[in-house]
């Protein structure tokens, strides 16, 4: 349950709040959501985590009572990929990086990564002639465990290491299916024709999370190697 008194603990009246994004973000933090927690986007604000955001309902109506232009997104598969993108990210981005997001990313990555300028002070960077540390890749879990899968087929084992230096993969963890049943659209697919993607099709029938575990294999194995 709530803390009951939480919910009141609204901004005075006569406090003046703009549409920019920093008085938005601290008419949230002044009613009580924790902002590192929800993902803010020029009309909507995504909640990344339920219980750690506070964003309760009753907040929730304060807020849109406010800003009636902006759309509250409370969507459990939204949760669940953020979920699965943050077991990639919270041990690949260091405080204060600046990450470059290409023009061809997929669009829930600066969406999943907007948070992280609150919690680890990034930077979100869209143009390459700026400087920038990291860069995003749209590789997902599918994508991923058919190159594992493939390698494997070929006979000549998995290849190591499994990623490029400076960059980071927020949808490693992320399957297609999720990803598209957010969006909507079939933004993201497997076009392979060969023995691997057979196999797969296969699985996806027969096996259940098979490719968490075929991805968290391959990073022990990877993280294991002897030297």
């Amino acid at each position: 349950m709530e803390n009951f008194l939480f919910d009141f603990n609204i901004p005075e009246e006569e406090e003046t709040f703009g549409n920019s994004k920093k008085d938005i973000l601290r008419y949230l933090s002044d009613i009580g959501v924790d902002t590192r927690f929800i993902s803010y986007t020029s009309d909507k604000i995504y909640i990344n985590n339920l219980r750690f955001s506070k964003f309760s309902r009753r907040r929730q109506n304060t807020f849109e009572k406010h800003f009636p232009n902006f759309k509250v997104i409370r969507s459990s598969l939204f949760q669940e990929i953020v979920t699965n993108a943050s077991r990639e990210l919270s041990s690949h981005i260091k405080p204060k990086v600046k990450v470059l997001i290409l023009d061809d990313a997929n669009p829930l990555i600066p969406i999943i990564l907007e948070p992280y300028t609150r919690k680890y002070g990034i930077s979100l960077v869209y143009d390459d002639n700026d400087d920038y540390d990291l860069i995003t890749s749209n590789k997902t879990l599918d994508t991923e465990v058919h190159s594992i899968v493939s390698e494997i087929f070929s006979g000549e084992g998995i290849s190591f290491p499994r990623k490029k230096e400076n960059y980071i993969y927020p949808l490693i963890k992320v399957s297609n299916s999720q990803i598209n049943d957010f969006l909507g659209e079939k933004l993201v697919s497997r076009p392979y024709d060969d023995v691997a993607e057979e196999f797969l099709e296969f699985l996806d029938d027969t096996v259940a999370q098979y490719k968490p575990n075929i991805l968290a294999s391959v990073e022990y194995l990877e993280n294991n190697q002897k030297i």
